[in-house]
């Protein structure tokens, strides 16, 4: 396992965000790692590139637009800390959802990445009045 300087993981951590707001969904998947996680903390961890490639197809179906506008990003203890806000629209609704997103890296991709979000509001955002597994 190489050893990524903070330049690296703030790089990383831009290309990831750009992939979202030009919805290149196969470039979201392909930045985790084989073992990547993708952990909702409200929900259970997505383990493995193929659970995180199944939500986001989810996720994907249905979303006409997204811009990740970032607020604040930096690295602490070797971690990319980033605070956002999530400006959507999802089969016909607009939603506007603040973010406090923690990704860990290695070898040039994501190992892990933690979302932190009001659930509810998302869910409002996307037009939903029951939540998605």
């Amino acid at each position: 396992m190489s050893v990524m300087n903070d330049s690296d993981k703030l790089a990383l951590a831009r290309e990831m965000f750009q992939a979202w707001d030009v919805m290149d969904w196969a470039r979201v998947v392909n930045l985790f790692a084989e073992d990547g996680v993708l952990h909702s903390v409200m929900q259970e961890p997505l383990v493995g590139k193929e659970a995180v490639a199944g939500r986001i197809a989810l996720l994907a179906s249905k979303c006409e637009r997204i811009t990740l506008k970032i607020e604040s990003l930096g690295v602490i203890d070797g971690r990319v800390f980033v605070q956002r806000v999530d400006d959507f629209h999802f089969d016909g609704t607009h939603g506007v959802v603040p973010v406090v997103g923690i990704l860990s890296m290695a070898d040039g991709l994501v190992t892990e990445w933690l979302e932190y979000y009001d659930r509810p509001t998302l869910l409002k955002g996307m037009g939903l009045v029951s939540d998605f597994e």
